[in-house]
């Protein structure tokens, strides 16, 4: 969020301060609760994490798939996490000539071999979101060929239409699972704050087992159960995005999308150049499927977004 951390939040972690000399509550179960009214699932479909990160993981090292379908370019955290069991990681490369969307013919890729499919929702870096009803036939496939679904929706809840693209009308299938964070809307990546969604309680209790106990803080508990309760905020935020995003997409070249961020195209120098005059841009010359010549960059504050356009055209001439 360029707004930073709630102020509901910040104070609910101060007074939660009193209670950091005793171990938080390992299911999360007031949390869990109004995550569920909030989500409109019940709770025995929750189950929360020390940020999606540690979701990821713990999933991959409760299943621990042979072999797993990952879009390219995507997220990282996927790659990572499937490396530390020994799964092979095939990598689903979306074309530039289709703007890196996910098509039907992924859904081609997904076959008998395949444990787990990995897809982002508006994915990371490109901000392209799959149409619901091609993410329903992908669900479909893998449930034909017995592979788990993991759906990313934690920049989803950026767009004033999430609601409508939301994949919770197919929880009831146990082939999948939903990830989403506080990290990003609330603006509270140090707090460490993720939840899964999932028909599966037995997939549910397997995760919850794989890694450390006490994986949540009393604190990230008392910092989501405020957070849930930002709706002016989270108001304020789409606001902002959707009165800035259209002038950083009309001052850059580039790739539509829809998420708080946007993929662009720019010189192999373009970096180090803004890196001279104080602005550090991120290449993603790291992702599977991209080069040096891609930059990502978040939709900020009008005056940091001007800042950056000014500073770009100094340096592009």
């Amino acid at each position: 969020s360029p707004l930073g951390l709630p102020e509901g939040v910040a104070k609910a972690i101060t007074a939660a301060l009193a209670t950091a000399d005793r171990y938080p509550d390992p299911f999360c179960r007031a949390l869990r609760e109004k995550l569920a009214a909030h989500e409109g699932v019940p709770a025995e479909q929750l189950l929360c994490g020390n940020g999606a990160a540690d979701l990821i993981f713990r999933l991959v090292w409760a299943k621990r798939p042979r072999k797993a379908l990952v879009t390219a370019p995507t997220f990282a955290e996927y790659a990572a996490a499937l490396e530390t069991v020994g799964c092979t990681v095939e990598r689903y490369f979306l074309r530039e000539a289709d703007d890196f969307a996910v098509t039907e013919a992924f859904c081609g890729a997904i076959d008998d071999s395949v444990d787990m499919v990995f897809l982002c929702q508006p994915n990371n870096p490109t901000g392209q979101l799959t149409p619901p009803a091609l993410v329903a036939r992908i669900l479909e496939r893998c449930t034909a060929c017995g592979a788990l679904l993991l759906l990313d929706e934690c920049f989803l809840d950026f767009l004033p239409d999430h609601a409508s693209l939301t994949a919770k009308p197919l929880l009831g299938s146990g082939n999948l699972l939903i990830l989403k964070a506080f990290t990003k809307l609330y603006g509270m990546a140090g707090v460490r704050l993720g939840y899964a969604l999932s028909a599966d309680p037995a997939l549910l209790d397997a995760m919850g087992a794989a890694g450390q106990p006490w994986g949540v803080s009393s604190l990230a508990q008392a910092a989501g159960l405020a957070a849930l309760d930002e709706t002016a905020y989270v108001d304020r935020v789409r606001a902002l995005l959707a009165e800035q995003r259209p002038r950083l997409t009309a001052g850059l070249r580039v790739l539509e999308g829809r998420a708080n961020y946007l993929l662009f195209q720019g010189p192999e120098t373009l970096g180090e150049a803004l890196r001279q005059k104080g602005v550090v841009l991120r290449s993603c010359a790291n992702y599977p499927g991209l080069d040096a010549s891609w930059y990502r960059t978040a939709v900020r504050t009008g005056p940091e977004n001007e800042r950056l356009l000014k500073t770009l055209a100094e340096v592009i001439r």
